[in-house]
């Protein structure tokens, strides 16, 4: 199974900051402040492409609006899957949308996970948080296309078991035979039984060929930063070390300067970023 190939509004000749509309189809409680949208379009007939690691900008009229990656299946053209965490003033209204209201996206914009690229490896699939949802759409690539790649292990860490993600989904998964999954939060009372530390402690266990893998990890920037530090322990090459940011992004189309990084503006150069050609930026403080 292949993915279908994304084309931006800009590529397409559109408006890049017209929005277009889709209805709220379903809304999914994931933990007491992140839920997920599955969202169609208004439009009949209309179909939605894009690449794993590419996000939206999603806007609610009269709000305003915020960048968020695009968390579903990329063969799945119909239906638009987004996973939100309330913690401004535009997510905390959408966290009180309802199923049938209209909500503005523009996109998809940005780089993608090297899904592509990564084939014929081993793939550790790393995320932190939050950070699984933008991560999700490269593991669905992976398993639909599971001969392709070598292992693929999915390490996943939270602060608590109350903030994991799609938790009946992972139940799922680590029943495969073909998928290594492993998780651990920060602290965790005695009804939970996995494992207590930070998602790092989980990479010197992992089983992958270091010389011959992809790693792919979201999350906060420290653990990004640690993780990648971890996986050079573990002698993965740097160039096959992939992260993604989501800083400040407000236009989508390198006009306005707000997510710019030294030399790099996140909207357009990413989010999604090889690790070794902004190692000195990521790890340079205040920038």
């Amino acid at each position: 199974m292949s993915i279908p190939q994304a084309m931006t509004a800009t590529s397409a000749g559109i408006d890049p900051m017209l929005p277009d509309l889709f209805r709220i189809r379903r809304v999914r409680p994931e933990t007491h402040d992140t839920f997920t949208f599955e969202l169609a379009p208004v439009q009949s007939g209309k179909r939605f492409s894009f690449l794993p690691g590419q996000f939206n900008m999603m806007y609610v009229f009269g709000v305003g609006e915020v960048p968020v990656s695009i968390s579903g299946d990329a063969t799945s053209t119909g239906l638009l899957t987004h996973t939100v965490r309330a913690v401004g003033s535009v997510t905390r209204v959408m966290a009180n949308m309802k199923a049938g209201e209209i909500i503005g996206i523009r996109g998809p914009f940005g780089t993608p996970w090297p899904v592509q690229e990564a084939e014929g490896n081993d793939l550790l699939i790393i995320g932190g948080g939050i950070g699984l949802a933008p991560l999700r759409p490269a593991l669905y690539y992976a398993l639909a296309n599971r001969s392709r790649f070598g292992k693929v292990v999915l390490l996943y860490g939270t602060r608590t078991p109350e903030d994991i993600l799609y938790r009946k989904e992972l139940e799922s998964l680590r029943a495969r035979f073909d998928l290594d999954v492993d998780v651990t939060v920060d602290r965790a009372g005695g009804d939970w039984h996995g494992n207590v530390g930070v998602v790092t402690r989980l990479i010197p266990k992992a089983s992958f060929d270091p010389g011959n893998a992809f790693a792919f990890i979201c999350g906060p920037e420290v653990m990004m930063r640690f993780t990648a530090m971890a996986l050079q322990k573990r002698e993965v090459p740097l160039q096959s070390i992939y992260l993604t940011m989501e800083r400040n992004m407000k236009c989508a189309i390198g006009l306005c300067g707000h997510c710019q990084m030294g030399p790099l503006f996140v909207c357009k150069d990413g989010p999604v970023f090889r690790y070794d050609r902004i190692r000195d930026i990521f790890t340079t403080r205040e920038i």
